[in-house]
């Protein structure tokens, strides 16, 4: 992890952004080592003392480093794919400071050791916080539930097959109930596997006339009707990743109401694109769950406008050229995302769908606080993890300066608004734009 070794650093004329209290308002913010040491409009009225480097932002935004909690990479098993390095270092140039992995690794995170390796890693990295999930069951297979506690203690933030879904109600079951005692969420990726199996994009009128297997919504609604009975029954924490359909949210929206323990987050493609940006074989746009039509893009935006939808990840899948550069049916699932989440979170601030905190509290404290994790606000005390940005500075998107090793994006030369300048992670500037 990042350490300490930081300065005292002044970031003066900013905009102060806050998702967690509300806050908006141009001032000064002080770091001292990790932590933030203060911050407020007049906080230097008489000057910065001798001995802290000042930075000027000349009325930039300054909030929280985003934290995104759902990242896929190759490390152990697949390097070519993506390494905690290169991860890494995409995850900084996107304004993210603190990363969660999925266990879909080679071997599977479901053990003390595969969590330690992963601690070790990070440390010689020494750019961007991360954080690991453990495996619900051994082996991702669906079946045995892992040592949670032992894996909790560990450092694992929560359990999660991550790309599969837990398909046996028992093993759910059990699961939830296990979860609950160490107060633990519980992620599903809700894809009935039956119903799913084959499949290659949204069923529908497009699917058929590209001649392709499609996957139906019911895939996902089923499961999470499934799951929201189970948790009922067993009590515990349920986290439902990357929504996509209209039914899905609605319910979600009403097991909240009821008083459920259910969480969901969606991912920017979900969002940003539809079933028709699959074009024609576009293997790129291939994600597991699917691109939907537009009127479920639409509910998903509603979602994260209501607080349906309590936060947004990147999704971050990195596949390499062999494994994309197939016909459809054989390509392989996934995008990159860590450079794009920041800038396709803000089109929804752009576009009028949120408001700008209520947006940035989707990729920072809400993501945080589900996984209990520190982070993700401005406060007196806590870590220096900050993110300066440009809201309003037009782009295009460049799949080619990525860091990531992989560059599956289905977002090549989209204009975009808003892109990050400066990342901090414990009050060191790990990343800066160079124009």
């Amino acid at each position: 992890m990042p350490n300490s070794n930081a300065p005292r650093v002044a970031y003066r004329n900013a905009r102060l952004l806050d998702p967690a209290s509300g806050l908006d308002q141009r001032g000064d913010l002080l770091t001292e080592g990790a932590k933030i040491a203060d911050f407020g409009p007049s906080l230097f009225a008489d000057g910065v003392p001798e001995g802290i480097e000042v930075v000027d932002l000349q009325g930039q935004c300054l909030a929280p480093g985003l934290v995104d909690m759902r990242v896929l990479i190759g490390e152990p098993g697949e390097e070519e794919k993506d390494t905690i390095k290169s991860a890494s270092r995409a995850a900084v140039a996107g304004g993210i400071t603190a990363v969660v992995l999925l266990p879909n690794t080679d071997p599977v995170t479901d053990e003390v050791a595969s969590l330690e390796f992963i601690a070790r890693r990070a440390r010689e990295v020494r750019l961007v916080k991360v954080f690991a999930y453990a495996a619900a069951t051994r082996g991702t297979d669906g079946n045995e539930i892992t040592e949670m506690g032992l894996l909790s203690r560990a450092g694992a933030v929560a359990f999660t097959d991550g790309t599969k879904a837990i398909a046996s109600a028992k093993a759910m079951r059990r699961a939830l109930s296990y979860a609950r005692t160490f107060d633990k969420l519980i992620v599903q990726h809700p894809e009935e596997p039956s119903l799913a199996s084959g499949g290659m994009m949204n069923s529908g009128e497009r699917a058929t006339r590209l001649g392709l297997v499609g996957i139906p919504r019911e895939a996902e609604i089923i499961m999470i009707e499934r799951d929201l009975r189970l948790l009922e029954l067993s009590g515990g924490r349920l986290h439902f990743a990357h929504v996509t359909t209209g039914e899905s949210v609605d319910l979600i929206r009403r097991a909240k109401a009821r008083g459920l323990k259910v969480t969901c987050d969606t991912a920017p493609h979900y969002f940003a694109l539809t079933e028709t940006d699959v074009g024609d074989y576009r293997t790129f746009a291939k994600v597991s769950p699917p691109l939907r039509g537009e009127m479920d893009r639409r509910a998903i935006v509603e979602g994260l406008a209501d607080g349906t939808i309590d936060a947004i990840a990147s999704d971050h899948t990195p596949q390499d050229q062999d494994q994309k550069r197939l016909p459809f049916a054989q390509a392989a699932c996934g995008v990159i995302g860590l450079e794009t989440l920041f800038p396709l979170t803000l089109e929804l601030v752009h576009k009028g769908a949120m408001p700008l905190l209520k947006a940035l509290a989707c990729v920072t404290v809400k993501p945080a606080e589900l996984l209990g994790l520190p982070l993700g606000r401005i406060a007196k005390g806590a870590p220096a993890d900050l993110i300066a940005f440009d809201l309003d500075v037009p782009w295009k998107v460049d799949v080619a300066a990525f860091k990531s090793k992989s560059k599956n994006s289905p977002f090549e030369d989209r204009p975009v608004q808003g892109r990050p300048l400066r990342t901090v992670v414990d009050g060191r500037t790990v990343w800066q734009f160079e124009g």
